[in-house]
């Protein structure tokens, strides 16, 4: 006994001490009244200071589990009582979890995807590289606003969000052609809880829903998790398929659709302006609402900035916003906004409210602060000449490995892939998984079974210049042994 602890470097020694004299006696290696060992003795046997030790035992005794008497030492408190284990108790809880919990663990990538070994050349993420983060900007953020409210950032807040924070996001959208009449904002843990919330708040009638084919995985995940059929539009090298869109509408009838116009997640595709207006009309037409992902807006390496869906909408309320700087900024700070008819934002305020109460201050008063010192705009500049950089290095290795493919990607942090219909990338992801290197296989974003088979998406933003090189020369000469 004593000699047993072991010490970690995250926290003082005295509280590690402390907490291991805590464990045994409420496990019962130590009884009431039983005596401790002397200050002196004891820090032998730990191999520790002897002040160490008695501040261990100064918490110990404020905590009440332990007191002194004068000249004779220190005894575990009779107050301490060590819990009598229960009966055998087992469930199987695999036959008491819900549809939706088996459902969520089916649709898991992150378990049962392709996900990368460490020290291999990964290609499957497309998170902000975190060595262009502005770590020194951040903590100037932090100290500045922690110095004006930190008492108020550290309790709770309020389930629409820090007002600082939506007022400024608010001009934010504005300034991207928004009209806001109307319309309200309700800050979020990020896009995937704002998607939840929406789609949580929809009546179903029909229970179908569209979304253009292939689409964000996680969206589809979400959109079958809470039992939407979908049927899928097919992409063009300009965004949807317009013509296979209206015989849809006209066809069938659709609670909504679910759109990525911008950067499209996974072919990076941009969706022209003609076609943007013509969704739209066709919506409002056939009155589906448009839940529309703003995935990567900021990311545009050439050509001029595309505004997002909800900026053509002028006044009409039939578009659902969902924002994010989590693909630019920092993913850590789990902060995203939903723009939409103020109406609909009261039940979703209400809503949130019932599931997490806020969305944490200090991560929005953070996020606000370092906004507010114009910060966000000189990294997204610097930002936007690495992602291209990396992007125009991806796209000559890609035609100078892979010239039998079709690429497309008109910004963000990847590239989605098409081989000849012969190359299978399941397999393909295989026999490069051996040479240490992986993607993501694009029949992950597909609806149905057997379709993008042929197909991969590459992410880059994470990735060395030297990695790129040699991952996609090892991904080409694969291919080139397999045809």
């Amino acid at each position: 006994m004593y000699s047993d602890l072991q010490l970690t470097e995250d926290r003082p020694v005295y509280i590690q001490v402390k907490d291991y004299l805590k464990r045994l006696m409420l496990k019962g290696g130590l009884q009431p009244n039983q005596k401790l060992p002397s200050t002196r003795e004891l820090s032998t046997l730990m191999k520790v200071s002897r002040s160490t030790i008695l501040l261990a035992y100064a918490e110990l005794e404020e905590e009440g589990l332990i007191y002194a008497l004068k000249g004779k030492g220190n005894y575990v408190s009779t107050l301490i009582e060590t819990p009598k284990a229960a009966a055998h108790w087992q469930l199987d809880w695999t036959t008491r979890v819900s549809d939706y919990a088996i459902q969520a663990e089916q649709y898991d990538l992150m378990k049962h995807g392709s996900g990368a070994e460490r020290g291999k050349i990964s290609f499957t993420s497309i998170a902000p590289d975190e060595k262009l983060f502005d770590l020194h900007n951040v903590k100037r953020a932090f100290l500045d606003r922690m110095s004006l409210e930190g008492e108020v950032l550290l309790n709770y807040g309020y389930a629409q969000g820090y007002k600082p924070l939506m007022n400024y996001l608010l001009r934010y959208m504005e300034n991207k052609g928004v009209d806001l009449t109307g319309k309200n904002i309700l800050i979020t843990n990020g896009f995937t809880e704002g998607f939840d919330l929406v789609l949580g708040a929809l009546r179903k009638k029909s229970g179908k829903a569209l979304c253009e084919n292939p689409t964000h995985h996680t969206a589809i995940k979400n959109l079958k998790l809470h039992q939407f059929q979908l049927t899928g539009i097919n992409m063009e090298p300009d965004g949807l398929d317009l013509k296979q869109l209206e015989e849809e509408l006209a066809g069938n009838t659709y609670d909504l659709a679910y759109l990525v116009p911008s950067y499209h997640n996974p072919t990076g595709i941009v969706t022209s302006p003609a076609k943007r207006i013509e969704i739209i009309r066709l919506m409002n037409e056939y009155q589906v609402p448009i839940i529309e992902d703003g995935f990567n807006e900021e990311l545009r390496y050439s050509g001029s900035h595309v505004s997002p869906l909800i900026a053509s909408m002028g006044n009409g309320n039939g578009l659902v916003y969902l924002g994010s700087f989590s693909k630019v900024l920092f993913p850590g700070l789990r902060v995203g906004w939903i723009i939409a008819d103020a109406a609909l934002i009261d039940y979703l305020e209400s809503m949130k409210r019932a599931r997490n109460i806020h969305t944490s201050t200090l991560d929005q008063s953070l996020l606000y602060q370092y906004l507010c010192n114009g910060n966000f705009e000189k990294y997204l500049k610097r930002a936007r000449m690495e992602y291209k950089r990396k992007y125009e290095l991806v796209v000559h290795c890609l035609k100078k490995h892979l010239p039998m493919c079709q690429i497309s990607g008109a910004g963000g942090l990847h590239l989605f892939v098409q081989f000849p219909p012969e190359v299978r990338t399941r397999e393909l992801l295989a026999a490069c998984k051996v040479k240490g290197v992986t993607f993501t296989p694009g029949d992950t974003f597909y609806l149905e079974p057997g379709q993008g088979l042929h197909t991969m998406r590459l992410g880059f933003s994470r990735v060395s210049d030297e990695n790129i090189r040699i991952g996609i020369r090892i991904i080409g000469e694969t291919v080139a042994s397999m045809i």
